[in-house]
């Protein structure tokens, strides 16, 4: 299967084509970079040169983009953007929470925990234990995300994935012994995988927000005055 991958939820803007047989994921063209702002004026021209280096868009089947949680512009970003192309490429578009594409970037069995900085002393979080989730994602605080990861593995035999493993090795030294893989994103690698196995229909391009914006709708209108103290 020929695919697509697009994402742009955290602190990087990748667009990358694939192509996955029997579990076998074969880079085709891929456009990756570190960022935290500026993923609009960079996501179409990396779909570009990512799928000239495959031989064009002709022939991909599916499209897989991250839906968070993740960065609330940059989930639009990549959605609006991986949605279009669907549309035009006439072929389904995949929606992959960026939780799962942490966990399955690292090669471990066992408990593994992808966790996100969410900043606010909390963290975006789902547990896996032998590749399988256990839990759905949540917004936690972080000392209710340590105490649940240690609930599970008393020992602190877990490996922690994402921008959240040091926040939470930090919080409580009982985890010194967990495996730590503090990627900023997901791997394009895993997310190839996941978009080529996942049932398209059960996995829809919807952003996934585990918590309200930090931005709030102003409570008058412009020239309004302001409301007088009681």
């Amino acid at each position: 299967m020929k695919l697509m991958v697009i994402d742009t939820s955290l602190g990087t803007c990748l667009a990358g084509s694939f192509r996955v047989e029997s579990g076998h994921v074969e880079g085709l063209g891929v456009r990756q970079e570190n960022m935290t702002k500026g993923h609009q004026e960079h996501l179409g021209g990396f779909a570009r040169d990512a799928s000239r280096d495959a031989g064009g868009f002709s022939g991909i089947e599916r499209i897989g983009v991250t839906v968070g949680p993740g960065s609330f512009t940059g989930l639009r970003v990549g959605l609006s953007f991986a949605l279009g192309l669907g549309a035009a490429l006439d072929c389904p578009v995949v929606g992959i929470s960026t939780l799962d594409g942490l966990a399955a970037s690292v090669p471990t069995s066992g408990w593994v925990v992808a966790a996100i900085d969410a900043r606010r002393g909390q963290v975006y979080m789902r547990v896996f234990k032998n590749g399988e989730a256990v839990d759905e994602a949540q917004a936690l605080a972080i000392e209710d995300a340590t105490a649940k990861i240690l609930a599970l593995a008393p020992d602190g035999d877990v490996a922690l994935v994402g921008s959240g493993a040091e926040v939470l090795l930090a919080h409580d030294a009982r985890l010194e012994k967990a495996r730590l893989y503090p990627l900023p994103a997901p791997s394009a690698e895993a997310l190839a995988l996941l978009t080529a196995t996942l049932n398209a229909p059960a996995h829809p391009p919807k952003p996934l927000y585990l918590r309200a914006p930090d931005a709030t709708p102003p409570t008058r209108l412009p020239g309004q005055p302001r409301t007088a103290p009681v």
